[in-house]
């Protein structure tokens, strides 16, 4: 995908933004930073995760500042502009009430353009299906870090969970939305399941992203340690008909393996610290280099209406209120921040 970025125009932006389109970057729009659960390792995607809220109800997220139309404003203006691919995210984005105005207002486009996936730990899935349906929706992925009712409680810190719901939300997702693809954060609380959500996963046929543990403040020493993903891809290898070995782009190298399943060959990612990871000119001298391993990855844009170009540094965040109906002068705002963040002097 990488390789067949480099040959588009990116009409409209300078050399650091169109460095990360062809980079493979990613828009991750945050609609919420609200969540039925609070699992333990929740980053939130730079926000106050679900965890410390539900434990203290004085320490809140940031308050939404963001309508519909700025969303969709900001989606198709950096789409249009060389974005490829863009992820709904929250807490659970589907707890939000700016989520189906927003899916719905998604153009009609080719995966040659861009693609659109959702992120859900599939708890509503089945009563949102209706709606998903009907937008152009690329692909649901849905976090599946657990295979029971007791393994979510002890994730999410005793909060109830139906581990039959999300399977339910899953399998009925398949016959709905054009691609289904399942994710597995490795800890020491879902070790003992992890292979029987690989054989849920080669059952219905799904693509599996398997993802090595990301340490932030906010879960450091909580959930125990850091589970590698070496045993898990010995197994893949016995029974893959092929592997790959990705470490061009962004973020962290991973090991793609090709494994049959019900449906024929299906794709299983490991995420794989140990192949490296991609840093950018604002990394060279970043306080918090030791603890990251994703480098430049995404353009996160949440609901209290900032977008930042690094998971851990809430300080490099850009309030893009000022441009929700400008789009030329949203994307010269970018385009700025982008340089500046790629070349190391954003302050």
């Amino acid at each position: 995908m990488v390789s067949a970025l480099t040959d588009l125009p990116m009409p409209g932006l300078s050399g650091g933004a169109v460095d990360f389109a062809r980079r493979g970057g990613q828009l991750r729009v945050s609609f919420t930073p609200r969540c039925q659960l609070g699992s333990w390792f929740c980053h939130n995607e730079g926000e106050v995760p679900p965890r410390i809220t539900h434990h203290d109800r004085t320490i809140q997220p940031r308050r939404r500042a963001l309508a519909p139309a700025d969303y969709l404003n900001a989606i198709n203006t950096m789409t249009a502009a060389g974005i490829r691919r863009v992820f709904f995210t929250g807490g659970e984005p589907l707890l939000s009430p700016a989520a189906r105005p927003v899916l719905q207002g998604i153009p009609t486009h080719q995966p040659s353009q861009y693609t659109t996936t959702l992120i859900t730990n599939g708890l509503t899935l089945v009563k949102e299906l209706p709606w998903l349906g009907d937008t152009t929706l690329d692909r649901v992925k849905v976090s599946l870090h657990y295979f029971s009712d007791a393994s979510i409680a002890a994730i999410a810190e005793g909060k109830p969970g139906d581990i039959a719901k999300i399977k339910a939300g899953i399998e009925a997702a398949i016959d709905v939305i054009p691609t289904v693809e399942l994710n597995l954060l490795l800890q020491e609380q879902n070790a003992h399941e992890v292979m029987d959500i690989i054989a849920y996963s080669r059952h219905l046929g799904t693509g599996l992203q398997i993802i090595e543990l990301v340490d932030t403040d906010h879960n450091a020493g909580l959930g125990g340690a850091k589970i590698p993903s070496v045993d898990i891809a010995s197994y893949l290898r016995a029974i893959a008909t092929a592997e790959q070995v990705v470490t061009t782009g962004t973020g962290q190298g991973r090991r793609v393996f090709t494994v049959t399943g019900s449906t024929g060959p299906m794709t299983i990612e490991v995420i794989d610290a140990s192949l490296g990871r991609h840093h950018v000119g604002q990394c060279t001298t970043c306080p918090a280099r030791r603890k990251c391993i994703e480098g430049f990855w995404a353009l996160r844009l949440d609901s209290a209406g900032t977008l930042a170009p690094c998971l851990l540094r809430t300080d490099l965040r850009m309030d893009v209120t000022p441009y929700s109906d400008d789009p030329a002068a949203l994307l010269s705002a970018v385009s700025a921040h982008l340089d500046a963040f790629t070349e190391g002097t954003l302050r």
